[in-house]
Parts: C-alpha cells; structure tokens; sequence
C-alpha cells in the first residue's frame, strides 16, 4: 500500500516526535545530540575515503527537531526547513570529494546557504553507520522480516563479531526468488526501478546475504557465505553476469535509496531511545520524500523469441 508522499507503509511506528509541545523537558545543544550521534556512529570507523561528521552547525545552538533523510539534496533542506528542524541527519554525504567553494550559484552550495540561513545544522553517517550494529544492513533486513545471523564481511576491531559490512540472513520459511522479490517490493519504499532479478526466479532461498547501498564488491564475501541469494543495490552489468556465471546465486537488485531507507526508521528510532533516556525535549522525523534519482521505468514488450536482440 502506497502513503501519500509515495512511500509504501513500512511497520507500525512512524517516527514523528516522541514529546508534546509545550514541555518543561531540558533542550539539548547540537553538540550534545552530535555526541550522542557520534556515540551510534563513531567517525573513527568510517571508511579512509569518507567524509562523515558535522558538516554545519554551531555547537551551541538549541535542538528541538531532528530530521533523517538518505540524501542532503535541496528537497530534502526545504523539507527540513518547512518542518521547522534544527538539525538535519543524513545517510550521504554533501561533499564526498572536498570543494573550494561553496556558492550559492552551484546546487550543492545552494544547500550550505539555505542550512545556514535557517540555523539548520547537517550531520552524515556514512560508512559508518553502514558497519554499525546495528547498522544500514541490520534495518535493511529488518525491514524483509530476516534473521540476522551474522556480519558479512566482519570489522576485525570488533571483538563480538557483530559490526561488519552487510549481513547474511535467514528467512522465516523458504521462498522462491520470485517469492522474495516480490516481498522486496512491497517491503521497500516504491522506486521506478523496483526489484530487478538475476537468476532462476523459481529456485529456493534459505538464506540471503544483504548490504545496503551498492554491493557488487562484495561477491567475493557472498560466494564464501553460501548463501542462496544476494540483495542489494546497483549492480552492474559484468559482475553480476560473473557471479551468476560462477553459481546458482541469485541477485536481488533494488533502488539503492530504497536498501538505505530504512535505517533513517532505525536510526530515528535510536535517537529517540536516547531523547527519552535523557529527558530531552527533541522531537525525531524521518523524511519520506523519495530522492531516488530515477523517475519513470517502461518495461520491455513481453515476448517468447529468445532468439537475440533485434536486427
């Protein structure tokens, strides 16, 4: 079933503000909500290329509204500026490769202005949210209703053995591929790619292996799992007709705003927690404005000749 805004439901809490206006609870500082932050998503266990962390904000100014998004494009500052936030969240980062500038003629510098203009900070957790535990991964698939069993590929810093990139799975009873894409679309927020499938739609899954955002770099991992099938994002062309080449894997190729969607649920709902642990008079908002960047997919024309593509 499809929301308003395009998003397909996905479970019973929305995250909208754990407290009521008008309350004698203690508002935070920014800097005291980034240190909470920092505590889920330490800096230090971001990938070497990444760049996480606050981005801007003045340490001192009073938060009363968080908002979490996937992507710090404009629609989603305008989103927070209409909501009235303090400080806005998200899962990519604004400058990936570092800038000289940040004018306002340019679109990514159009949203350094409006943030400052409004006295809206911007706070990414990146990589390391992705190798978190929970992380992008766990809420990916809590979102599919898997078992979580272990990381995919395990931080060797973490004694548990729980952090890592990606997760391999179990299902609560056995699926067929088709089965399990189709439960992918209707889990996941509705994209035009929606689920493409590579493989026999008709064999078994037991297990899965899943990693939120793009994940082709990752079948080395995913063979040595023996799993039944691999979800996630962006898969290109050679590698995935390699990996199928190399075994019955199957592959699950979703939007990749969609795999990483759900852990703005997760992660609001984290902050939540502490919002409520601490007293804090902070409300907690998950955008559903959808920045996928594809819009419209024509399917192809259904046919039975298998003879190639046409003359």
């Amino acid at each position: 079933m499809l929301a308003a805004d395009g998003c397909r439901a996905m479970g019973p809490r929305r995250y909208s503000g754990g407290k009521q206006a008008g309350s004698l609870a203690p508002v935070p500082r920014l800097s005291e909500v980034i240190a909470a932050l920092e505590n889920l998503w330490p800096a230090e266990r971001a990938e070497s290329w990444d760049a996480v962390g606050t981005v801007v904000g003045d340490p001192d100014q009073e938060v009363t509204r968080v908002l979490f998004a996937v992507d710090p494009v404009q629609e989603i500052v305008d989103e927070a500026v209409k909501l009235d936030a303090d400080l806005l969240v998200t899962h990519h980062p604004l400058y990936l490769r570092g800038t000289t500038t940040v004018a306002a003629s340019h679109f990514k510098g159009r949203v350094v202005h409006t943030l400052i203009k409004n006295d809206i900070a911007l706070h990414v957790a990146h990589t390391n949210a992705d190798t978190a535990d929970p992380g992008v991964s766990d809420a990916l698939a809590g979102a599919l209703d898997l078992r979580v069993m272990r990381p995919l590929v395990p931080d060797p810093s973490d004694p548990d053995g729980r952090r890592g990139l990606g997760r391999i799975c179990e299902l609560d009873h056995p699926l067929t591929v088709r089965e399990l894409a189709a439960r992918a679309a209707e889990r996941l927020p509705a994209t035009a790619q929606g689920i493409r499938v590579a493989g026999d739609p008709e064999a078994v899954v037991r297990t899965v292996a899943v990693s939120g955002g793009s994940g082709d770099s990752l079948f080395d991992a995913v063979r040595a799992a023996g799993v039944d099938a691999f979800l996630t994002a962006d898969l290109r062309h050679h590698p995935a007709s390699e990996a199928v080449a190399h075994s019955p894997l199957a592959l699950l190729d979703a939007a990749h705003w969609a795999t990483e969607w759900p852990w703005c649920e997760l992660a609001a709902a984290q902050l939540d927690e502490i919002s409520d642990r601490r007293g804090w008079d902070l409300r907690v908002h998950v955008s559903r404005t959808v920045t996928d960047p594809w819009t419209a997919h024509a399917a192809s024309a259904t046919t039975t000749d298998t003879s190639g593509a046409p003359n």
